[in-house]
């Protein structure tokens, strides 16, 4: 992975100094809230509900294991001795002292992190596949790209105060599994005919209020001209944004408007100005970055392990757990693998102090020190020997990491919504609970299939709803909590957003309503045919007239459980 060297260093420990002291005048009373606002934004502090929030940097979702550590650490010194990783592969703090976050920033220096750009309007944490550089239907590694991207973005004069946030994302797959087209910037990595690396470049993707996806503004752009380019997109979004109203202020909404193509002469006219300029990225320093993700020190080994085979026959629990978590891999004998991080009763995306610690031993004993964070909210260890799994899985069961869910009904994505966030509409980590305990049964699970269901406590999307087979969205009526269902979203090559199928429903009746979805499923499915082929097949009125077909029922059943609570 990517180590700092001795700029690197300087610049984050003078970014540490000149926050610890605009956060001391602020205390002292010589700087305003109003003024302290937009530089605690740019180093991670927000204020929430409950109080702050501060939110750490993983860039592309790499950690080391001694990173882990430190995080672990640092909850159980700052926080409550848990941390939340979310959809753009970074962790948040949901509980430090607002007078600590200097201290909690100083220590994360002293292991080359950071919470710069995590907030604000700037261009925030580069996002990539959680397998970059082992996917065996990779066609590069992207990681080195993602780099080259951070350094460019971070800190830039220009881009440090946008009209809106900005949010890229790549992909070098031939799996989009980075949902590049949800992204202002999508970029992937892709081969001309004659050979030639280079990328293609998507523009005015998003979800949100108004969820769109991106269109391709370029085809093939060479990789030395990748920042010069992506200067003249920011460029002209930057000049003829919209900065009169936060809710059309993203990029997409200027795409909209002036459509792709006028969008697009924009951007090649700024270009001009720009291209083979000092932004040239050369082959030269693509190398030196490149050099950072070496392969790590493989061993010759068969592509098949005889026991993990016969640990697959002989052990039903391990096998279900492999089906789900153990992932292909580019050289053999190796494998990926996801630590689930859904179990039942336990927050999407929550990882404990205790669980960070014996993740961090886990990367350190089997899969060279290193782990990454997937946009899923899980944790993925990289390079596991196949001889390894079965170890692996019974140190990870025994610290609440292997539930044998990954992709299916209970692995949700869910932002922490209304219990936590000051701009939910409505609670989440409720309705995710709720939903994990009607459907508590692995073998059920498993009978389902594959099945995305995300969850958002308001409009600005953090739990990716609209990209989801199942979204749920919460929504306030007048104080009162409801939530809207969406259907046939899904991620992948094959992005598309899902649609409202009809007015929202109570909070009690969320389970209920998913079963119904799910019921359908199972009645009107072929063999093989996953949740999203079914409803791309049939339409979305079966699910509808189902989810709503028992609704007067579930409100009295609603009604008679209030005047219970009432009566006690």
């Amino acid at each position: 992975m990517y180590r700092y060297d001795d700029l690197d260093q300087q610049l984050l420990n003078e970014r540490v100094s000149q926050y610890r002291d605009q956060m001391a005048r602020h205390l002292a009373g010589e700087l305003s809230a109003d003024d302290l606002r937009p530089l605690r934004l740019q180093n991670g502090l927000y204020i929430q509900r409950h109080g702050p929030m501060l939110r750490i940097a993983i860039p592309y979702g790499m950690l080391s294991a001694a990173q882990l550590r430190k995080l672990a650490e640092i909850s159980r010194r700052y926080d409550r001795s848990v941390g939340h990783f979310t959809t753009r592969q970074n962790m948040q703090l949901n509980w430090p002292k607002f007078e600590e976050t200097p201290e909690i920033l100083s220590e994360l220096a002293t292991v080359e992190m950071h919470a710069i750009q995590t907030s604000g309007n700037c261009i925030r944490n580069i996002t990539t596949d959680h397998f970059a550089g082992v996917a065996p239907d990779e066609l590069s590694d992207p990681r080195p790209y993602c780099e080259v991207l951070r350094q460019w973005s971070t800190f830039h004069p220009e881009f440090a105060f946008l009209p809106r946030k900005f949010k890229i994302a790549v992909n070098a797959a031939a799996q989009d599994r980075a949902v590049i087209r949800a992204h202002d910037i999508g970029l992937e990595v892709v081969n001309n005919e004659a050979g030639e690396q280079g990328i293609k470049v998507f523009v005015g993707g998003g979800l949100g209020r108004t969820p769109i996806l991106g269109k391709v503004v370029r085809e093939f752009l060479p990789r030395k001209h990748m920042l010069s380019y992506l200067d003249a997109i920011l460029r002209v979004y930057n000049r003829y944004g919209r900065r009169d109203n936060a809710y059309k202020a993203r990029v997409k909404i200027l795409v909209q408007a002036l459509g792709i193509e006028e969008f697009s002469r924009q951007v090649e006219a700024e270009w001009a100005y720009l291209k083979d300029g000092p932004t040239t990225l050369t082959d030269t320093e693509f190398d030196r970055i490149a050099q950072h993700f070496p392969a790590p020190a493989y061993e010759k080994l068969p592509a098949e392990n005889a026991g993990y085979s016969a640990q697959l026959a002989e052990d039903k629990a391990f096998a279900n757990w492999a089906a789900r978590s153990v992932h292909g891999h580019k050289v053999p004998g190796y494998a990926a693998i996801t630590l689930s991080l859904k179990k039942t009763g336990v927050a999407p995306g929550d990882i404990s102090e205790v669980q960070m610690i014996a993740v961090a031993d886990l990367a350190d004993r089997f899969s060279f020190g290193e782990l990454r964070i997937s946009h899923e909210q899980n944790v993925v260890l990289s390079d596991v020997k196949k001889g390894d799994l079965y170890e692996i899985w019974k140190i990870g069961r025994s610290n609440g990491l292997a539930t044998p869910n990954i992709g299916l009904l209970t692995d949700m994505i869910c932002c922490p919504g209304g219990d936590l966030c000051s701009l939910a509409n409505a609670r989440s980590i409720p309705i995710a609970e709720a939903v994990q305990n009607k459907f508590d049964d692995l073998d059920y699970l498993h009978d389902i299939g594959e099945i995305a269901i995300n969850i958002s406590g308001c409009m600005n999307s953090c739990g990716h709803h609209h990209v989801a087979a199942i979204g749920i969205l919460g929504v306030d009526k007048g104080g009162e909590e409801w939530y809207q269902i969406t259907l046939g979203g899904q991620q992948g090559n094959s992005t598309s957003i899902g649609k409202v199928i009809g007015p929202s429903f109570y909070a009690v009746e969320v389970p209920d309503v998913i079963e119904a979805l799910i019921n359908v499923y199972l009645e009107q499915r072929t063999p093989q045919e996953r949740f999203i082929d079914t409803v791309q097949r049939i339409g979305a009125e079966p699910f509808k007239t189902r989810a709503y077909a028992g609704r007067d029922k579930r409100k009295a059943a609603a009604n008679n459980e209030e005047r219970k609570v009432a009566n006690v």
